[in-house]
C-alpha cells in the first residue's frame, strides 16, 4: 500500500512533572511492502499532571501506535484508592472510545525491591493498535490529592511485530526506528519478583509475611505426568525478548495447586493477536512494574491455543507471579481476555484443564482433589476468607485467583466455569451417550440386525481430554476407537446382544457404560407364503387400464417389517396388509415384482408376470338373436345388446381371472352367468346412472385353467335388454 508522511502531536514528560506538546514528522514511503520487518516491543510513560484536588489527569494525546497501556506509580507499598479510567483512540477508525475502567487492586510483589524501581502498577489493557489516549485517575473521596501515590504516569505499551506471522504486511504505516511520540522510552531493567494483577477488592496485606517453602535456583529434574503434555507454544514462538529477563529461573519443590486468572483487557482480539497481547503483558511486568519475567506460568488464549508464560521450562515446577500468598506451592493459568461478565470459550476450557491435569499429573494428584497450601502472607481473600501466614488452608487443586487473593479475577463468569474445568481435567468422561446404531432397526425396544452394525456416540468432555472409547457387546470389549472417534463398527453373531459403549478419560478414569442396547442379530430372509397374485375387481375397464386386485401373503421368522411393490409400479405397504387395488395395462404381458423385508433388514423377492386379455363379444359363440351397436363409449367401438329371453353368448379361455363388462343404464335387464357348464350367478345390470366397460361381475381360481363363461338373457319384465361388452381374464 502507499506509504505516506503524516504529522503527529506528543508529548514529553518534563522533569518537573509537566508535558510538552510537540509535532512528529513519520518518513514515508510510496513502494508497497509485502513484509513487515520485525520491530522490537517499547514502552512509553506519560506523566499524569494535577488539575483538581484528588485528580490527576493527561489530556487527550496523540501518540504512536502502542496496543496496550496502564497506569503505575512510584513504589509497591501504596495502592491506589481510586478510580483510574482511560479513552483510547483506534489507529484505523480514528474514533475515540469510551471512559474505560483500569483495575487497580492488584497482587503486590511477595519480595518487594524498592531500590529495583519497581512500581506499583493496573493490570494492564489491551486496547489494539492506538494512537491517541486520555486518563483521568480520581481519589476515591475526589478531594484528597494527597491520598493518590506519586509519580503516576500512563504506560503505552507497542508489543512490536517479533514473529513470522506478523511480519506479513498490515499495512502498518509506522516506521519501526522511529521513536514514539508520547513520552521517553523506558529501558528493560531487571526487578524483584511480583505477581500480575487482576480485579479486586481492597487486600489485607501483612508486611511481615514470609512464604514458606524458600524457592531454589537449582534446576529441578522434570517428573513425568499421569497424562498426556498438551502442545504449547514456547517463548520463542510468541517472540519473547529474553534480554527483558536477565534473571535465572526460580524453582519450588512441586506444584500442589493451579490457579486460574484473567488477564482482563478486550475479548475482541482475533487469536493472531495473542502473540502481541502476551509481549504487551511481558514488557509490563518487567519494563513498567520491573518485574523479572511475566508473571503467569502459562497463558491461554480464546481458540484455546496455549502459551509458555514465566521462564524456566514448561515441565518443571517455576516459580511464578500469578498470585500473592500462593506462588510457592502453585502454577497460574491466565485466560486473555475479561471472564467478569462473559464465560470463557470450550477451547479455552479444555486447554486450561488439559495444561493443569498434566501439570498436577507431573506430581501425582487429581485435578478435582483438595490440597492444603501453606500461606505465604497474611491477607482475606474475595470471599473476606481470612489467611495468617504460615498456616495450611484448604484449596481446590483447581482455584481461581480470587480464592487466595481479595480480586475478583478470573471474573464471575470463568469461576463459575471452574467446576467444569475440574471434571474435564480429572475425568470420568461426562455426558456419555449411545445416540444411534446404524446397520440395525429399531422396532420397540429391540434393535434388528443382520450382523454388522456402527454404533455412535457423544459426550460433553472434550476429545482431546479422552483416551479411548470402548464398545461393549454383552459386556466385553469388542472394539476400541480414540478419544476424537465418535463411533466404532462390528459384526455380531446370530442370537441376542447388549451393546453399550463407555470411555477412558486421560487420567485413565474409565466412565461406566452406558445403558445397553438389546440388539438381535437375525439372518433368515423373509418369505412369500402367498406368491403375489393378480385377479380382476370391478369397476371400469378401458383398453390401457383393467381394474385388478394385488394380493400376497409374506411372514417372516422374528418380525416382518414391509412389503413393497417394485414393478411396473411402485409402492411400499405395512406387515399386515396383504392386498391393493391397482390397474394393469391390458394385452401385455407384466412383472408384478414385490419385495419382503424384516426389521433386521432380510429382504425376499418375488416376481411373477400376469397379462390382462380383453375378449370382445365378437369372439364368443351365440345363441338366439343379438343386435350389433357402434360407440366409442364401447370397448373396440362394438357391443351386443338383446333382449330376447335365453339368448346367450359364451367365451372359453385358459387364465385364473374372469370378468363380464357391460354397459348399463336405468332400462337394462338382468343375465344369468354359467361357469364350466354351472350356473353361479344372476346378475342386474339396471343403474341409475348410465355407465359403459363396466365390470360387473370377477370370478378368480387358484391356478391357470381352461374355463368357459357363458351369459344368458333372463328376459326381465319390462326392461329385458342386456348389453354386453366382452370379457377380461388374466393369464
Amino acid at each position: 500500500m502507499k506509504r505516506r508522511a503524516w504529522l503527529t502531536l506528543g508529548a514529553v514528560v518534563l522533569g518537573g512533572g509537566g508535558i510538552a506538546t510537540y509535532a512528529v514528522a513519520s518518513p514515508s514511503a510510496d513502494a508497497a511492502r509485502d513484509v513487515q520487518p520485525k520491530r522490537p516491543v517499547k514502552v512509553y510513560d506519560l506523566a499524569l499532571k494535577g488539575t483538581a484536588a484528588g485528580k490527576r489527569e493527561l489530556p487527550r494525546t496523540e501518540t504512536r501506535q502502542f496496543s496496550l497501556l496502564g497506569v503505575s506509580w512510584t513504589g509497591t507499598a501504596k495502592q491506589l484508592e481510586g478510580r483510574a479510567q482511560v479513552r483510547t483512540r483506534g489507529s484505523e477508525t480514528g474514533e475515540w472510545t469510551a471512559w474505560q475502567d483500569l483495575e487497580t487492586t492488584i497482587d503486590p510483589p511477595e519480595d518487594p525491591d524498592e531500590r529495583s524501581g519497581a512500581r506499583g502498577a493496573s493490570e494492564p489493557l489491551w486496547v489494539g493498535p492506538s494512537d491517541g489516549v486520555q486518563v483521568q485517575v480520581v481519589h476515591e473521596d475526589g478531594t484528597t490529592s494527597a491520598g493518590l501515590p506519586k509519580g503516576l504516569e500512563v504506560n503505552l505499551v507497542d508489543p512490536g511485530i517479533a514473529t513470522a506471522a506478523e511480519q506479513r504486511d498490515t499495512g502498518d504505516d509506522t516506521d519501526p526506528a522511529a521513536f514514539a511520540v508520547g513520552g521517553t522510552e523506558t529501558p528493560a531493567p531487571t526487578g524483584s519478583e511480583s505477581t500480575s494483577a487482576s480485579p479486586s477488592a481492597p487486600a489485607t496485606v501483612s508486611p511481615t509475611a514470609t512464604p514458606t517453602p524458600t524457592p531454589t535456583a537449582t534446576t529441578p529434574t522434570a517428573p513425568p505426568s499421569t497424562v498426556p503434555e498438551p502442545t504449547i507454544v514456547p517463548r520463542s514462538g510468541w517472540g519473547a525478548d529474553e534480554s527483558l529477563s536477565p534473571d535465572p529461573s526460580e524453582y519450588n519443590a512441586d506444584v500442589k495447586a493451579v490457579f486460574v486468572h484473567h488477564t482482563a483487557g478486550s475479548n475482541d482480539y482475533s487469536c493472531e493477536e495473542s502473540a502481541s497481547i502476551i509481549r504487551g503483558i511481558y514488557a509490563y511486568h518487567t519494563q513498567t512494574e520491573k518485574w523479572n519475567d511475566i508473571g503467569y506460568n502459562f497463558l491461554v488464549d480464546k481458540c484455546g491455543t496455549v502459551f509458555e508464560g514465566r521462564k524456566g521450562g514448561v515441565d518443571l515446577p517455576v516459580l511464578g507471579a500469578h498470585t500473592y500468598g500462593w506462588n510457592r506451592e502453585s502454577a497460574g493459568i491466565a485466560v486473555l481476555g475479561d471472564y467478569t461478565a462473559a464465560g470463557a470459550s470450550n477451547a479455552a476450557l479444555t486447554s486450561v484443564a488439559r495444561i493443569a491435569a498434566w501439570k498436577l499429573g507431573q506430581y501425582g494428584v487429581a485435578p478435582d482433589s483438595t490440597v492444603q497450601l501453606n500461606a505465604g502472607a497474611t491477607q482475606k481473600n474475595f470471599a473476606g476468607t481470612s489467611f495468617t501466614a504460615g498456616t495450611a488452608y484448604t484449596f481446590d487443586r483447581i482455584s481461581g485467583h480470587r480464592d487466595g487473593y481479595a480480586t475478583e479475577c478470573p471474573g464471575n463468569s470463568l469461576y463459575d466455569q471452574l467446576p467444569t474445568i475440574r471434571a474435564w481435567a480429572a475425568g470420568p468422561v461426562q455426558g456419555l451417550k449411545l445416540t444411534s446404531l446404524t446397520g440395525a432397526t429399531l422396532s420397540g425396544s429391540t434393535y434388528w440386525t443382520k450382523g454388522a452394525i456402527t454404533a455412535k456416540w457423544s459426550a460433553t468432555t472434550p476429545s482431546s481430554l479422552i483416551s479411548r472409547f470402548e464398545l461393549l457387546v454383552d459386556g466385553k470389549v469388542v472394539a476400541s476407537a480414540a478419544g476424537t472417534a465418535t463411533s466404532a463398527s462390528t459384526t455380531l453373531t446370530a442370537g441376542t446382544h447388549k451393546v453399550a459403549v463407555r470411555a477412558v478419560h486421560q487420567s485413565g478414569r474409565t466412565t461406566p457404560a452406558t445403558t445397553a442396547l438389546t440388539v438381535v442379530t437375525d439372518t433368515t430372509a423373509p418369505a412369500f407364503s402367498t406368491t403375489p397374485q393378480l385377479t380382476l375387481r370391478t369397476g371400469t375397464v378401458s383398453t390401457t387400464a383393467v381394474p385388478v386386485t394385488l394380493g400376497w401373503k409374506a411372514a417372516d421368522s422374528q418380525a416382518l417389517k414391509s412389503v413393497s411393490l417394485l414393478s411396473p409400479t411402485t409402492a411400499t405397504f405395512g406387515p399386515t396388509t396383504t392386498s391393493s387395488s391397482r390397474t394393469a395395462k391390458s394385452g401385455t404381458a407384466s412383472i408384478w415384482s414385490m419385495k419382503a423385508y424384516d426389521v433386521a433388514g432380510n429382504t425376499r423377492t418375488s416376481s411373477p408376470s400376469y397379462t390382462p386379455m380383453i375378449l370382445q363379444e365378437t369372439s364368443a359363440t351365440k345363441s338366439g338373436s343379438w343386435t350389433a351397436r357402434s360407440s366409442t363409449s364401447y370397448l373396440g367401438g362394438k357391443s351386443y345388446s338383446s333382449g330376447s329371453k335365453g339368448a346367450s353368448l359364451s367365451w372359453t379361455f385358459t387364465g385364473r381371472s374372469a370378468s363380464w363388462v357391460v354397459s348399463r343404464a336405468s332400462t337394462s335387464g338382468q343375465a344369468y352367468v354359467y361357469v364350466d357348464g354351472t350356473k353361479v350367478a344372476t346378475v342386474d345390470l339396471k343403474s341409475s346412472t348410465t355407465k359403459y366397460r363396466d365390470a360387473i361381475w370377477t370370478k378368480s381360481w387358484s391356478s391357470s385353467a381352461k374355463h368357459t363363461v357363458k351369459i344368458a338373457v333372463v328376459g326381465t319384465s319390462g326392461r329385458p335388454t342386456v348389453t354386453t361388452d366382452g370379457l377380461v381374464y388374466i393369464k
